[in-house]
């Protein structure tokens, strides 16, 4: 049986790819669940009609965020700490803490877009990636310093 997916089908196939899948599957999983439709002529010209639709998005959403990288890029933050004998810090500078001091700066971002691969515990300057896109990664720079 041919079918057009309308979603993801893991181990399967994307949306808009026409498969090949057994009889009993198709009728009793993919098209009640509304994830697939009949490989009709009519069908197979909507998915590609819908399959450019959002290759444009995808395109125009990548630029956004390519152009969105290049702001955030330029900015350095400055987050104070205070510290204890040798230059030890109480506590540490997380993810929440650099986004919070990049919605200072003006930008808005989730802290789970900031990667840090272990909160910051000392002073100095350090690049942290910012996840802006699935494929657009930015990096700014945090400079820790005591309070």
């Amino acid at each position: 049986m041919k079918l057009i997916l309308k979603e993801d089908v893991k181990g399967l196939g994307k949306t808009g790819d026409v498969v090949n899948v057994a009889d009993g599957y198709g009728r009793n999983f993919l098209i009640p669940g509304k994830k697939a439709a009949e490989a009709t002529a009519e069908n197979v010209r909507l998915a590609e009609r819908e399959k450019k639709k959002a290759e444009e998005n995808l395109k125009r959403s990548l630029h956004e965020a390519e152009e969105f990288s290049k702001k955030v890029s330029a900015i350095s933050i400055t987050v104070s700490r205070q510290v204890g004998d040798g230059e030890r810090m109480f506590g540490s500078v997380t993810s929440a803490d650099v986004a919070e001091a990049l919605e200072k700066e003006g930008v808005t971002i989730d802290k789970r877009q900031v990667h840090l691969e272990k909160p910051i515990k000392e002073l100095g300057l350090f690049h942290v990636p910012i996840k802006i896109h699935p494929d657009v990664t930015a990096e700014i720079k945090v400079i820790v310093v005591k309070a």
